[in-house]
């Protein structure tokens, strides 16, 4: 699975990990995170995060 990067903070979103904090569960793939998510860092949404 690809990894994600925020183009504001730099923030890493990587699939096997997820984001349990908020509430994305490790092995999620990207088109399955929920589109109300934000970067945990910086608080933007998907819109503004680039494949690796």
């Amino acid at each position: 699975m690809d990894k994600w990067v925020c183009t504001v903070c730099g923030y890493v979103y990587d699939p096997e990990e997820g984001d349990p904090d908020n509430g994305v569960a490790p092995g999620t793939a990207w088109e399955d995170v929920p589109e109300d998510w934000v970067c945990p860092l910086c608080g933007v949404g998907k819109e503004d995060f680039e494949i690796m």
